[in-house]
């Protein structure tokens, strides 16, 4: 039996440290990505039976990746392996290059992920029913996945409405990335991608990426997150609950961290607000947050306690290096209930 089953792409993550890419002599490794992320935290962190439905390069980077999958208690049972050439000429492993930032220094990520094997991922290669059929309460994709290629938008596609089909609870965040989609139709080719899979989903995380005319275009202030998420909502008449991220970034180590979210039941909530929050590597803390959120909502908390544990769990994966996840559970609830930095002993 699995609890949540995501699909994205996982990529091997090149990190330098306190240093920079470009002067970097040594790296440390880790696993990472959007959907991936998710799942790996609600494993981790929350416990539950997690998978992730994703395609590599069968060699040793690939294996690599495998191996840290593993590592991290997600089912790798549902990874396609695609046979390696030798060279990566009709299928690759992704990379991603990230640098944390510091103070004026925003974070950086170059990524090396064209040609990969999960984005030549078609309609047709994946049994969802499957996949499905054997318990699944939740599933989760997202923007980064569906920018992936032309051809796993259309994948993605397939899965949410098999889930749906299944009585499976469908997430979608968008999650959008101006690289995935240069050279092929920009902003407005991914908010037609966004809109189209997010109508199949019955939760939206990093709701506010589908409001304005095209991705990112929108800047939503605290005082219209509210009208902005009602506004989202009528885009979407199929979603039971829309929530979001809310951060201001004075710096890249000190970031003011939030969240707010919306649903049919409750109207406008907010979840708990921390301000001047140390930051030690931001990436994945939006995914940390979904993780959260899914964990609340599966345990039927309501969605003011989903948002608290989505806001905490997104907060302390800021903390630890890496894109995923290295906090638990009391380590989260602590945090909701007015913890402090202490040192425990």
């Amino acid at each position: 039996m699995t609890d949540v089953v995501a699909l994205g792409e996982v990529m091997l993550r090149f990190d330098p440290g306190e240093g920079r890419i470009s002067t970097a002599r040594t790296f440390r490794v880790w696993e990472g990505g959007g959907e991936y992320n998710v799942v790996r935290g609600l494993r981790r962190c929350f416990g539950l039976r997690t998978a992730v439905v994703t395609a590599l390069a069968d060699n040793a980077v690939g294996r690599l990746v495998e191996d840290l999958v593993l590592q991290g208690g997600v089912d790798t049972s549902l990874i396609r392996w695609t046979p390696d050439d030798g060279i990566g000429r009709t299928a690759r492993n992704g990379l991603n290059f990230v640098e944390r930032g510091y103070g004026i220094r925003g974070a950086l990520g170059v990524s090396d992920r064209a040609h990969t094997a999960v984005s030549q991922l078609r309609k047709g290669d994946v049994d969802w029913d499957a996949v499905f059929s054997a318990g699944v309460r939740w599933f989760h994709t997202g923007g980064i996945f569906a920018g992936l290629s032309d051809t796993t938008v259309d994948v993605a596609d397939e899965a949410m409405a098999v889930a749906r089909r299944h009585g499976v609870t469908v997430s979608y965040d968008p999650n959008y990335r101006p690289s995935l989609w240069a050279g092929r139709g920009g902003a407005d080719a991914a908010r037609e991608v966004d809109l189209r899979l997010a109508r199949h989903a019955d939760v939206v995380a990093g709701a506010l990426g589908l409001a304005g005319t095209y991705p990112g275009q929108a800047r939503v202030g605290p005082d219209e997150v509210a009208d902005t998420l009602a506004k989202v909502a009528g885009l979407l008449p199929e979603a039971k609950v829309l929530a979001t991220t809310l951060r201001e970034v004075p710096s890249a180590g000190i970031n003011d961290w939030s969240s707010a979210g919306w649903s049919a039941e409750t109207g406008f909530v907010t979840g708990p607000r921390m301000p001047g929050l140390q930051v030690l590597d931001r990436i994945g803390s939006g995914d940390g947050f979904a993780a959260g959120l899914i964990h609340g909502l599966l345990s039927d908390t309501g969605l003011e306690r989903a948002l608290a544990y989505g806001t905490a769990h997104g907060a302390l994966t800021m903390t630890t290096p890496g894109d995923v996840s290295m906090a638990s559970l009391a380590e989260v609830e602590a945090l909701i209930a007015g913890a402090s930095a202490a040192v425990r002993r």
